[in-house]
């Protein structure tokens, strides 16, 4: 079984940083593009950012500047470091992952975690 796993969220000030990190448990062989999407009350879930197993980064025009995606392929995690955060970030974020392969030959397609709680007070 294969689960991603968020950790990292919370309350912080307005211009403080935060950082979230997601990792995939199990019998992992490869992960393709992973990412960071985050969904506030009453909205819609929407990408903040994602990472392709290359390194190659895309952000939501409303993070760029403040967000960082990164990602450790030794560790099956991905990162997202939040600085100068706005009480417009606050939301659940959940990680994504767009295809694992796992040790035993199946493909987990389009995994989510359970999401982590970013509250930014004004």
């Amino acid at each position: 079984q294969v689960q991603l796993v968020e950790s990292g969220g919370g309350l912080v000030q307005a211009g403080g940083s935060l950082r979230l990190s997601c990792a995939a448990s199990g019998s992992i062989r490869s992960i393709d593009a992973m990412g960071w999407y985050r969904q506030a009350p009453g909205e819609e879930r929407e990408l903040v950012a994602t990472i392709t197993s290359g390194g190659a980064t895309n952000y939501a025009d409303s993070v760029k500047g403040r967000f960082t995606i990164s990602r450790d392929n030794a560790k099956n995690t991905v990162y997202l470091q939040m600085i100068s955060l706005k009480p417009e970030d606050t939301a659940v974020y959940y990680c994504n992952a767009d295809r694992i392969g796992a040790s035993d030959g199946n493909w987990y397609l389009d995994a989510w975690g359970q999401g982590t709680l970013v509250t930014v007070s004004s």
